[in-house]
């Protein structure tokens, strides 16, 4: 098995009113359920067997770094997550063992509407220029529904990549050849954008690490200012071309990209 992307995080300060704004925007939006920390979630699940969780806290929860971000920030990304290759347990261990520091293995669990438990567990990093590993515990398809649930009015697909926003581009590549196993398929600059950028491939999906360079990269050094490391944008597979209005989307940054 490789890995892949699991979920994407968005943090948010109305789920309901989210959940209203991601339906205009075309997805077929379902409810998840409750977390024993006070978090209640959404998911938007794709064809691809990765989704996006949609999460809202009803009390603060100060220990948490997702409720911090939104608390401090507002809403937007806050983490995302890889189904990992060989079993959490190994996975973990490697990239302990590469000298990463990382959390875990941790249970975790949600109650859905109709009582279902669902169960998990997963290894955190402490720094989220890396992602954490998520791996479940009950049946997947309690966690990622199947079916028409996966269908879209927009027409997307499925992920096409995240870009990470990061503050040192080389110890970041390091993390990911440790969490990941590849080398980069690009490193450098891209010249007169006002970033650095290192690109890995995982199936179809590509996650890129972006560091700003100077000012002309405004919303990168924004969001290292604001959020801290971690995910920055996020694009779909889908039948065309287009950004998602930010608003709707609840601060994150999303596009479809036109699956070739």
């Amino acid at each position: 098995m490789r890995q892949s992307i699991d979920h994407i995080v968005i943090a948010v300060t109305d789920l309901d009113k989210a959940i209203a704004d991601y339906t205009t925007l075309g997805f077929t939006v379902l409810p998840g359920g409750e977390h024993p920390r006070g978090s209640r979630n959404a998911l938007i699940v794709l064809a691809d067997g990765a989704y996006l969780e949609i999460i809202a806290f009803s009390r603060p929860v100060p220990g948490f770094r997702w409720w911090r971000v939104l608390d401090e920030a507002g809403s937007g990304l806050v983490d995302y997550a890889l189904l990992p290759a060989d079993g959490l347990d190994t996975d973990t261990a490697r990239i302990r063992d590469a000298g990463i520091a990382i959390e875990g293995p941790i249970d975790g669990e949600r109650l859905q509407p109709d009582g279902t438990r669902i169960a998990w567990r997963s290894s955190r990093p402490p720094e989220p220029d890396i992602p954490f590993l998520c791996e479940d515990v009950t049946p997947r398809a309690l966690r990622v529904p199947e079916g028409a649930a996966r269908r879209h009015a927009n027409g997307v697909t499925g992920i096409a990549g995240v870009t990470v926003a990061v503050r040192d581009l080389a110890a970041s590549v390091v993390r990911y050849r440790a969490v990941t196993g590849l080398e980069p398929l690009a490193t450098g600059a891209a010249p007169g954008l006002g970033f650095a950028l290192a690109q890995f491939r995982l199936g179809r999906q590509m996650l890129s690490l972006a560091q700003p360079r100077g000012e002309a990269c405004e919303g990168l050094t924004r969001q290292l200012g604001r959020r801290g490391q971690g995910a920055f944008a996020l694009s779909f597979f889908g039948p065309a071309d287009r950004c998602l209005d930010r608003a709707l989307a609840h601060g994150a940054r999303l596009e479809i990209v036109r699956a070739l």
